[in-house]
């Protein structure tokens, strides 16, 4: 039974007789994008599809204090899967869940009922907004006692094939088990940088590729695991070589699933609303890059050389812009962001992405003219001239800029917004009072 034929509770059950299922777990995100879960024996699978199962908010960052610390497990019947990698004999399988308040409204701290609530908007237009990325990660060895290091597993390079690409077979096991798991999967190959990956699955609808990219990260650590590896989605791990990035790719589509961003009778194949939407991206992208890119080390993979869009521009053939067309028209025709690095929670980086598209579109707001040099060539005094802003340099500069975006308080609404400035800012003053290995390596001696 495929997921798009699952509808009742029925369906649910038949399955999980089907297949032993023994344990249910009810999967939820933090703010921060990481996954965490609640595990059921199956015995409690109906007071879970109804909406019974309690989880304490509290304990959880960004979501309630504890005063106000109940909530409940919704589950989404659509997202039921086995998991491949547990044991086929008492199998578990998890749903993905909504978070509710007990008077039974969406929790506004929940990222994946907000990412519905702006999907909501979109869908008001008469637009579904479809997304796919391509996500990068690293594989590196783990030491004897199990932890991650920053050993290398393999040497290898862009497209590069076994012997060099030694994480080939773990590449093969990660996409065998999505696929299980009902993905398509697009491609898959060596990135740039030693050790360095990326798997990608076809596009869908906004809400179902947030589900995918979380549900890719976990199975990519699990099967890294394996194997004796460990795959880490962290930006910038090492320094002097490619960092991991998350391209997103972006269209509307019309309730008939027409391409909006298409227009036949344009030279180019670029629809107006199209070019109102990248405006969009071009004009907040700066506010919304702490959601994009949230971490520290995120900015320590934004510098010039690295193949990393600093640049704020747009272009149809220029890979040293921001934002890129690729050359595919018809149904393919999207924008592709470039700066979005895997660490992002994809609901809320989804979220703010649609709100600044759909306010180009609403404002019909005119993109600049298309860059098409290689930016990093251009003198500084020559992209100040074209008004070639960059990226923010730091998170703090970010989270500073997002704090005085009414853009990203409407894309996340109140209570997203402000937890997640406070959480950081306290990063980075946590990162600000810490004392680097390179200010040991150029202080310590000589001060």
């Amino acid at each position: 039974m495929s997921n798009k034929k699952i509808k009742t509770k029925d369906d649910i059950i038949k399955l999980c007789n089907a297949n032993d299922v023994k344990f249910v777990r009810l999967q939820f995100c933090d703010i921060h994008g990481l996954p965490k879960n609640l595990s059921l024996p199956v015995e409690q699978l109906d007071k879970a599809l109804d909406n019974k199962m309690m989880l304490d908010g509290s304990s959880i960052r960004g979501f309630r204090n504890i005063e106000t610390s109940d909530m409940y497990f919704f589950p989404d019947i659509s997202t039921f899967k086995v998991l491949p990698w547990r044991p086929r004999e008492g199998a578990v399988a998890r749903f993905i869940c909504d978070i509710y308040n007990p008077d039974g409204t969406p929790f506004e701290g929940c990222p994946r009922n907000n990412l519905k609530r702006v999907l909501k908007k979109a869908e008001d237009m008469g637009y579904v907004f479809n997304i796919g990325t391509e996500c990068e990660f690293f594989l590196f060895e783990r030491d004897a006692d199990g932890m991650p290091t920053l050993n290398f597993t393999d040497k290898g390079g862009y497209y590069d094939v076994e012997p060099s690409d030694l994480g080939s077979d773990v590449r093969r096991s990660i996409i065998l088990t999505l696929e299980e798991m009902g993905f398509e999967i697009e491609a898959s190959h060596h990135e740039v940088a030693p050790s360095q990956h990326e798997i990608d699955f076809k596009y869908a609808d906004a809400l179902t590729t947030a589900d995918n990219v979380i549900t890719l990260k976990w199975a990519s650590k699990t099967i890294a695991a394996e194997y004796g590896m460990h795959a880490t989605f962290m930006p910038k791990p090492i320094v002097g070589i490619n960092g991991s990035g998350m391209h997103t790719n972006m269209s509307l589509s019309d309730a008939n699933g027409n391409n909006v961003f298409y227009d036949s009778s344009k030279p180019d194949g670029i629809s107006d609303i199209m070019r109102y939407f990248t405006a969009g991206l071009l004009k907040y992208v700066k506010e919304f890059s702490a959601i994009t890119n949230p971490l520290v080390n995120s900015y320590k993979r934004l510098v010039p050389g690295y193949e990393a869009p600093v640049y704020i521009a747009w272009s149809q053939l220029n890979r040293s812009a921001l934002i890129r067309v690729p050359a595919s028209r018809g149904l393919s025709t999207r924008v592709e962001l470039r700066c979005p690095d895997p660490a992002a929670n994809p609901y809320l980086a989804f979220a703010v992405l649609l709100e600044a598209g759909l306010d180009g579109v609403i404002n019909k707001t005119q993109p600049p003219a298309e860059v098409n040099e290689n930016i990093y060539h251009l003198e500084m005094k020559t992209r100040e001239e074209r008004n070639i802003n960059a990226l923010p340099g730091d998170l703090n500069e970010a989270i500073v800029l997002m704090e005085q975006s009414s853009l990203c308080k409407k894309a996340l609404g109140d209570h997203i917004y402000s937890h997640y400035i406070e959480t950081k800012h306290k990063e980075y003053q946590d990162f600000r009072s810490s004392v680097s290995q390179w200010e040991i390596d150029h202080y310590l001696n000589h001060f």
